[in-house]
């Protein structure tokens, strides 16, 4: 079948579920991911004949889109920052928000002195620490997960982008994180409402890990409340604590930073 072909039918099996334009920048993402075919192949040769073994993986991918399913999980792959990180079901996909939060750290510790000690809370792939370590190499990063499954492919994603970081499997509601100083502590909990829910993407909420998205109606600071707990007695005099959070609660964060004596 021609390359072409392939593309059209892309267009019309997923019309309707994805904008035209994110329809072939996954077309042209999978012929990379499967066939090794740069992207100017689609324009330059798009009558290129391809065999039914190179056919294969192209419709299985779209059969899988078609359900909504992530083509970062398809491919394994994402980027974050300016590093490509390996992805599954285990672990969210880092999104440009996540990019900010890293860029914003690192802003503010443009002249920090050499050693910083940071911690990581709900590392999930890694990005986050990953992100810091290699752009601050002499600070000391740990990096803590409840998933065993999480943490794997951090561990894996570290080691490819050449990062020394400690992982430590740790479920941060039961568990103590104040036998050491930090000098930023950051974290992306989960923070979703259950009642939030319904009217999220399908292709978050029906495969990206629960996890790491959801929390109870009745007590959505869970976590943010037992990280500013540990953060207030670990800390280092002069030390940060950031955060993404849910804007819908926005207030409720404030006044928790504020019960707490933290200051912006």
């Amino acid at each position: 079948m021609l390359l072409r072909t392939i593309k059209d039918i892309y267009h019309e099996e997923l019309d309707g579920i994805y904008p035209r334009e994110e329809v072939s920048s996954f077309f042209s993402i999978l012929v990379g991911h499967f066939l090794g075919f740069e992207r100017f192949i689609l324009v330059m040769k798009p009558d290129l004949m391809l065999n039914k073994g190179e056919e294969a993986p192209l419709f299985k991918a779209l059969s899988s889109l078609k359900k909504e399913y992530p083509v970062q999980y398809i491919t394994g792959k994402t980027h974050f920052m300016d590093m490509e990180l390996s992805v599954n079901e285990h672990t969210l996909i880092p999104r440009p928000e996540t990019e900010e939060l890293v860029r914003w750290i690192l802003d503010d510790h443009v002249t920090a002195s050499p050693g910083l000690r940071i911690l990581d809370v709900g590392t999930g792939s890694g990005c986050i620490a990953i992100g810091l370590s290699s752009k601050l190499p002499s600070a000391s990063v740990t990096a803590v997960d409840v998933s065993g499954e999480a943490l794997q492919m951090a561990r894996e994603n570290a080691q490819a982008q050449g990062c020394t970081i400690q992982f430590k499997q740790c479920n941060i509601l039961e568990e103590d994180i104040s036998e050491k100083t930090w000098d930023i502590i950051v974290s992306n909990p989960p923070y979703v409402q259950e009642s939030e829910k319904e009217a999220m993407s399908r292709n978050v909420k029906n495969f990206e890990p629960s996890l790491a998205l959801f929390v109870p109606d009745k007590d959505p600071l869970k976590f943010y409340r037992r990280i500013i707990e540990l953060a207030s007695v670990s800390l280092s005099s002069g030390g940060r604590l950031y955060f993404e959070i849910n804007e819908a609660l926005g207030k409720q964060m404030v006044e928790l930073f504020e019960a707490h004596h933290f200051s912006e």
